[in-house]
Formats: structure tokens, C-alpha cells, sequence
């Protein structure tokens, strides 16, 4: 009778730390077969180059990466890859906890834990669950509780949030050069004058302005002029 051998967790890791990394990779190897190390990174930005061709189920993330900001990053992780991300952290701030959660982290485990509960917290992470005790939870779900309430209650927040990110950054360069023509500005965003217009056609019924004066107006009332600077220029 054949034994059918089970398919590993792909498990990629993200610490700043190599002598962390290292130890990391050596505890999730000796999970095998439940378990494999597909990639190691020091930076996010490492990761997201290896993310498509290292195709990991789980991402196991420090949130504390010195120059960068775990928290931030967890969205980013989340749209390259369909992977599962549990933080390991030596933070012990339960808000920094909470908010990796609220960006999209599955579970939260603390350094100092033993290697058998962060071998299991990959496993249960990797199944669909959350790795967070019941009083993490109650904060959480309170927390998201007060941001729907707070939405419900602020429809021009609703508005914005329907931007895509491509028209929150077409209104913030909008916002912040007033006197260009279409022409200037789609030459600023390397589009065409067309798509430009179009953008601005689903701009404007989003946030139920009729012009470019209503969009700067709007966007300077609240607080829509800043342009990312870290985003590279998305040809359409």
C-alpha cells in the first residue's frame, strides 16, 4: 500500500537579523516533511523579488526591519502573493500586534516562544486559523468594530476609499499642480490625454465632483495632495 507523502508548507522568511534567519530556517527545516524553508530575506523589498519565483503558502515576517516598517509592508506582501503571513516579533507593543493584524497578518507569535509553538503556529496558520489568544481577538474585532462605525458614519471617507491607488495618485498630482493642462499632467503620469480623461471621468463620479476646481477643492479639503514618491511611474 503506498504512504502518501504530504506537501510541504512553503514557508518564506523575512528577519534583518542573519544569525535569526539562520536559526529560523534551521528550526522550520527539521518540521520536514510537514515543512520546508523556499526563501529567506533581510528586507521586504528582497522578498517581493523572490516572492512569484519562490512561491511560498506562508510568509514569516519580523515587523521590526530597522529601515523599514513591517506593518507597512504586510499589504504589499499580501498583493504579490497569496500567501499566508504570521508575524514573529520581539515587540512586545500589543498595538503593534493588533495593527499587523488589521493590515492582514494572520497571527502574531513572540521570539521568545518555544520552537515547538512556532512550528505550530505555521501549522495553523498554514490551515486557515488565527494564531492569537482570546483577548488579542476581543481587541481586534473591537477595533474593526469602531473603523466600520467610523466609516458608516464619514460617507466622504467611503468616497475615498473607492479610489483605486493609480486614481488617488492621478488626484494628488491634480491637486498639487492646479494651473497644468490635461496634456501636463498625463505627461506627468506618462499616459495618454484619453486615459487621463477617463481616469478623471471615474474620479469625479466617485467622489460626485463635477470638475477640476470641485477635485482640487476637494482633494485639498481632505488632505488628497500628497503624490507617492516611492511608487515608480505606472505606464497605461
Amino acid at each position: 500500500m503506498d504512504t502518501k507523502i504530504p506537501v510541504p508548507i512553503r514557508v518564506l522568511i523575512i528577519d534583518d537579523h542573519r544569525s535569526i534567519l539562520w536559526g529560523l530556517e534551521r528550526l522550520i527545516e527539521s518540521g520536514k516533511p510537514a515543512m520546508q524553508v523556499v526563501g529567506t530575506a533581510t528586507n521586504c523589498v528582497d522578498a517581493l523579488d523572490m516572492i512569484e519565483e519562490a512561491a511560498p503558502d506562508l510568509i514569516l515576517l519580523d515587523i521590526g526591519l530597522g529601515k523599514e516598517n513591517g506593518v507597512d509592508e504586510i499589504p504589499k506582501l499580501l498583493a504579490h502573493s497569496h500567501a499566508k503571513i504570521l508575524v514573529l516579533t520581539g515587540i512586545s507593543d500589543e498595538s503593534i500586534h493588533d495593527k499587523a493584524v488589521l493590515a492582514g497578518a494572520s497571527g502574531v507569535v513572540e521570539k521568545e516562544a518555544s520552537a515547538e509553538t512556532i512550528l505550530a503556529a505555521i501549522q495553523k496558520v498554514h490551515e486557515g486559523q488565527l494564531w492569537l489568544d482570546r483577548v488579542a481577538t476581543g481587541r481586534i474585532f473591537l477595533e474593526m468594530s469602531r473603523d466600520s462605525a467610523a466609516q458608516s458614519a464619514d460617507p466622504e471617507r467611503v468616497k475615498i476609499s473607492s479610489l483605486t491607488e493609480r486614481e488617488r495618485e492621478i488626484v494628488g498630482i491634480a491637486a498639487t499642480h492646479a494651473g497644468a493642462n490635461a496634456k501636463a499632467i498625463a505627461e506627468m503620469l506618462f499616459i495618454s490625454e484619453h486615459t487621463l480623461r477617463n481616469h478623471l471621468t471615474s474620479i469625479y463620479d466617485k467622489l460626485q465632483v463635477a470638475n477640476r476646481l470641485e477635485l482640487f477643492a476637494y482633494a485639498h479639503k481632505h488632505g488628497l495632495t500628497k503624490v507617492p514618491s516611492s511608487k515608480a511611474p505606472i505606464h497605461q
